[in-house]
C-alpha cells in the first residue's frame, strides 16, 4: 500500500497470485494503516482486481473511501442479447427499465448468499415485445440481477468517467513505476527466501530500501563551504 501524495510505501503484505488473496491483503493493509498511522485515505486507486462489488462496498460504506478503482464487471453477454448495462436503473422508484421502456420490479428478497437482488419483467410484456429475440429468447421473461453493493459500483463508474478519475489513472501509473523499479533495480523479480515468512521478509526489506531511496532524494544536500 502506497501513500499516493508522497509515493512512500506504508504497508506491505506478500500473497499468492490469486485475486481473492490480494483483495483480503488490501483490506488488512488499509486496516493496519488506520490503526498504526491514523491514516484515513479519502480515495483508493486500483485496477479491476480490487473492483469487485463487495470490495467497493467495503471501501465506500464501511470506511467512506472513494473507490477510484476499475469496476470488475462480467455482465456483458456474448450471445448478442441485451446485457445488464442496456437496462436503466431508476433510483427513485427502485425499478429497471428495459430497452423497450417496460418496467422490471423486485420483491426485495436477496438471493445468492444475500448478495444479489433480482428484478423481473412481466411475462405478458416480454411475450408481446418486438425485442424479445434480443432480450430473452429462451426464457418467458427477462431477469436482471443487481448487487446489494451496486451503489458503490455506480460511484466507481462515475468517478472513472470524471476528471478526478482520469487524474487518478495518471497517478496510478506513477505508483506502478515503484513496483517496476522493485523488480528491475532491486531484483525482486524472483524470491530467494523460501516459504511465506521468507517472502514477507523480502518484501519488507525491498519496500524499506525503496523508501530510503525516496527519502534520500527529499533531503536537501548541504551546501559546500569553501576550504
Amino acid at each position: 500500500m502506497v501513500d499516493v501524495e508522497n509515493a512512500i510505501i506504508v504497508d506491505v503484505e506478500a500473497t499468492t497470485a490469486i485475486r481473492q488473496a490480494e483483495v483480503l491483503a488490501a483490506k488488512r493493509m488499509i486496516q493496519r494503516s488506520l490503526e498504526r498511522f491514523d491514516l484515513y485515505p479519502g480515495r483508493i486507486l486500483g485496477d479491476s482486481a480490487y473492483g469487485s462489488a463487495e470490495m467497493l462496498g467495503w471501501l465506500l460504506y464501511e470506511h467512506g473511501i472513494e473507490p477510484h478503482v476499475t469496476v470488475f464487471d462480467k455482465s456483458a453477454r456474448a450471445d448478442g442479447t441485451f446485457s445488464r448495462g442496456d437496462f436503466t436503473y431508476d433510483h427513485a422508484e427502485d425499478v429497471y427499465r428495459c430497452p423497450a421502456g417496460k418496467i422490471l420490479t423486485t420483491t426485495g428478497t436477496p438471493v445468492n448468499d444475500d448478495a444479489t437482488i433480482l428484478y423481473r419483467a412481466s411475462k405478458h410484456d416480454c411475450q408481446a415485445c418486438t425485442l424479445r429475440s434480443r432480450c430473452c429468447p429462451n426464457t418467458p421473461a427477462r431477469k436482471v440481477p443487481r448487487s446489494i453493493y451496486e451503489g458503490a459500483r455506480d460511484m466507481a463508474r462515475e468517478i472513472a468517467r470524471s476528471w478526478e478519475g482520469r487524474t487518478s489513472r495518471r497517478l496510478r501509473k506513477k505508483i506502478e513505476m515503484l513496483f517496476a523499479h522493485l523488480k528491475r533495480i532491486l531484483k525482486l523479480d524472483r524470491l530467494r527466501l523460501r516459504g511465506p515468512n521468507g517472502a514477507r521478509d523480502e518484501f519488507i526489506l525491498a519496500a524499506t530500501a525503496q523508501n530510503l531511496r525516496k527519502i534520500a532524494k527529499l533531503i536537501p544536500m548541504p551546501a559546500l563551504t569553501p576550504a
